[in-house]
Formats: C-alpha cells, sequence, structure tokens
C-alpha cells in the first residue's frame, strides 16, 4: 500500500486505520524522540532487603517513595530505580531470564577493576545475594562483567571498561 492510499483509508476510516496512518510516517527520516534513561523501576519480593541492598551496600541514597503503594526509590546520583514490593511476595513468580518477557538484567557501571572485586567479596559475604558469575572478561574484553541476584532475585549486572587512553 502506497502513502496516499494510507492517507485516503486514514481519512475515510479513522477509527480502523492509525497504524497504517502511524505506518506511513516511518517512511521519512527518523528522529531520536528520547534523550536518555529516567529510571528503571524493579518489583521486589522483600522491599526492605532490597533497598538495604542498595543503599548499604551499593552506597545509594534514598530519594523518595510511597508508603501506600509501598515502594523506595534509590539513586546513585546519576541514574534512579524504583523498587516496588509486590503485592503477595510469598506467591510471587520467580523471573526467568530464559523463558519471561521483561528485564533481563540490570547493568551498572563500576569506576575500577578494584571496585568490581570489592564488591564481589561484599557480595560472597550475603546469604541473600546469589552470584551467578564472579569477575570476568566480557567476551574478549577489555570489559570485566559480573552478575549476581539482589535479595528479591532480580539480575544486576556490573561492569567496568577500562579507559583506551591509559
Amino acid at each position: 500500500m502506497n502513502i496516499r492510499a494510507l492517507l485516503i483509508s486514514a481519512i475515510l476510516f479513522p477509527c480502523i486505520t492509525p497504524p497504517l496512518a502511524i505506518a506511513a510516517d516511518t517512511e521519512s527520516p527518523q528522529q531520536v524522540m528520547t534523550t536518555g534513561l529516567n529510571h528503571i523501576g524493579l518489583t521486589v519480593k522483600n522491599l526492605s532487603a532490597s533497598s538495604d541492598f542498595f543503599i548499604h551496600t551499593l552506597g545509594w541514597k534514598q530519594a523518595g517513595g510511597y508508603p501506600d503503594y509501598p515502594s523506595i526509590f534509590v539513586t546513585d546520583g546519576k541514574i534512579f530505580v524504583t523498587l516496588w514490593q509486590t503485592k503477595n511476595p510469598e506467591h510471587a513468580i520467580e523471573f526467568d531470564r530464559k523463558n519471561n518477557i521483561g528485564l533481563h538484567h540490570l547493568a551498572l557501571t563500576v569506576n575500577s577493576e578494584e571496585t568490581l572485586e570489592v564488591l564481589h567479596q561484599r557480595f560472597k559475604l550475603m546469604p541473600s545475594v546469589v552470584i551467578e558469575f564472579a569477575p570476568e572478561l566480557n567476551g574478549k574484553g577489555p570489559t570485566k562483567h559480573m552478575i549476581i541476584r539482589e535479595p528479591s532475585g532480580n539480575r544486576i549486572e556490573f561492569a567496568y571498561t577500562p579507559s583506551r587512553n591509559k
């Protein structure tokens, strides 16, 4: 269907052709319509344990929340993560990254290989944190990364990419 036919359809049958009218616009040059990440929202089984993980383990700050819809907002000063308490934690379905649609993992940047190792050592001492893999090269490198599951089971990757200017 050509653009003229799409436009005529949109004019004559507006209630059934919005996707077609939108499709006509996709033939024009693309313009980026967003400007970056606003925040990530994670549903958690244990709001207290998950917020403690971000605040006390990673050093983030609490930046708000809603007691009536239990949530805590945390930030590292650059990004915000909103933690939302699931309504029925005892009936929550664990995430299966290979079969569920949704967030596969949250990837956070760390400022050094040493920081990556310090976090790994902290996580090893936390029974509520599952380490999927210890710091290792991501592919052939130079980035090193690790993935853990925070106390509510959300997967978080920590990654360090050395400067190429060294």
